[in-house]
């Protein structure tokens, strides 16, 4: 049952490998332009600041636009949002390939981003609403996989078009999503439309707030900080007085729910950041082309994708909690490996990248079945939103903030500077493993005390 509905045939065998390429395609465009911002930065004459909003900009309309689109999902059918969202992918991609300058350009990103964010976070409602709890994971991994096979393509497609074509034609790959139009509006269920109780003013404070936060990183803009800060206050007050909220008030008052934001979060900015940072060190370092440099992130991320069906199956045998200490502790390893040793060999960040990337793949995906477990199905919209939200912001966050510590330590020697924004990672992935055992220990309390209270009810 579905809110009191029957549900429609789900055909999960199509649907969900159909999904799970949309999703590679959407992340591919993220990571394929960040191996072509270096040519990106010299055709405009950007700097290292400036070019990054190519990625962080697109990185802040994907986190609003992924918690809208989840957030409309409760209320019209997920079918209607995907087709707008594919819809406004397609036609963007071709703006893009006509773009001559920076402005057309990044215009382009941001209405990409306002269409691909329809992808992932309509995924974890469609697979949290239609699939049941024992099958979830194998699921859920479906998709990181794909993502993780995105990350890997992306660098390595990006780099050679973007070398022997020009980054005109990188919008081309994702103009292929029209093609998938008429298939998705056949396959997904037709779900009732229910009247829409939307609070448009809670997602423009939302992002109001998200966007004065992340500007502050690179105009270091006091009242574009207290602009952020204020808009985030004043959704809290309304939130906590209207009848339907953006976001619900007992989301935001769920210690479980929010430490595993913090984890999801944390990953993105260390994955986000490295995929940003990459490119630069082995150009500006090691004087590598675009392609060379997509082949030596492509390993980390191919494993990936092979480590997710394992991943998934993991997930549904043993549990969540394995996955998540697994992957910060590996997460860890692979950062410390790159701050100590990327100024001195490609092959060491490509050693420690392949490490990262399995490592995000087990954390992000662990996470999000952990999160899918503890809320109840009237959160289930809101809260996978704000956790893609949440995430994708720690993406946008880590790139910015990456961009202006380069800038920051540039009297420094290149490696002495890169070195520093890895022992950042670490030091970010090291409180998200403290904010874990946290977590654990909270759910030994609870148990403790049910079975306390069983005892106590058999007297």
């Amino acid at each position: 049952m579905l809110n009191g509905n029957h549900i429609p045939p789900f055909k999960e065998a199509i649907v969900i490998p159909l999904w799970s390429l949309i999703i590679m395609l959407v992340v591919m465009n993220t990571t394929m332009f960040n191996v072509s911002l270096p040519r990106v930065a010299a055709d405009f004459a950007l700097s290292a600041t400036t070019a990054s909003w190519i990625v962080t900009g697109y990185s802040i309309l994907f986190a609003i636009g992924s918690i809208t689109y989840s957030r409309l999902s409760d209320f019209l059918p997920i079918r209607l949002l995907l087709l707008i969202g594919l819809c406004l992918l397609g036609i963007s991609s071709i703006i893009g390939m006509l773009s001559q300058s920076f402005v057309p350009l990044l215009l382009a990103r941001l209405l990409q981003a306002a269409g691909a964010a329809a992808a992932p976070g309509l995924g974890v409602v469609l697979v949290t609403r239609y699939i049941p709890l024992e099958r979830r994971g194998k699921a859920m991994s479906t998709i990181i996989s794909a993502a993780s096979l995105g990350f890997g393509l992306g660098p390595v497609v990006g780099g050679t078009i973007t070398q022997y074509l020009g980054w005109n034609y990188l919008f081309t790959v994702t103009a292929i999503v029209l093609l998938f139009i008429p298939f998705f509006g056949k396959l997904l269920p037709k779900e009732p439309t229910k009247p829409v109780h939307f609070d448009i003013i809670g997602a423009l404070l939302i992002g109001i707030g998200t966007t004065g936060t992340l500007l502050f990183l690179t105009s270091y803009s006091m009242l574009l900080l207290a602009l952020g800060v204020a808009s985030f206050g004043l959704l809290w007050w309304r939130i906590n007085r209207i009848q339907h909220p953006f976001i619900q008030p007992s989301l935001l008052r769920n210690r479980r729910f929010i430490d595993l934001m913090v984890m999801g979060f944390s990953a993105y900015v260390i994955h986000f950041s490295t995929l940003f940072l990459m490119p630069i060190i082995l150009v500006h370092l090691y004087g590598k082309g675009a392609a060379e440099t997509g082949l030596l992130i492509f390993p980390g991320a191919i494993l990936s994708f092979i480590a997710a069906r394992y991943i998934g199956r993991i997930i549904d045998r043993y549990g969540n909690a394995v996955l998540i200490r697994a992957g910060h502790w590996t997460l860890l390893l692979a950062t410390v490996c790159l701050a100590l040793f990327s100024g001195m060999s490609t092959y060491a960040i490509m050693g420690a990248y392949i490490i990262m990337g399995t490592s995000v793949s087990a954390l992000t995906t662990s996470v999000s079945n952990e999160m899918s477990r503890i809320l109840d199905k009237s959160e289930i919209g809101a809260g996978m939103g704000m956790a893609q939200l949440t995430q994708f912001f720690g993406g946008a966050f880590g790139v910015a903030l990456t961009g202006v510590s380069i800038e920051w330590s540039k009297h420094l020697p290149l490696s002495v500077s890169y070195s520093l924004v890895f022992w950042g990672m670490a030091a970010l992935i090291t409180l998200s493993l403290l904010v874990y055992v946290r977590y654990q220990n909270a759910l030994k309390t609870v148990s403790a005390n049910k079975v306390r209270a069983g005892a106590e009810v058999k007297v």
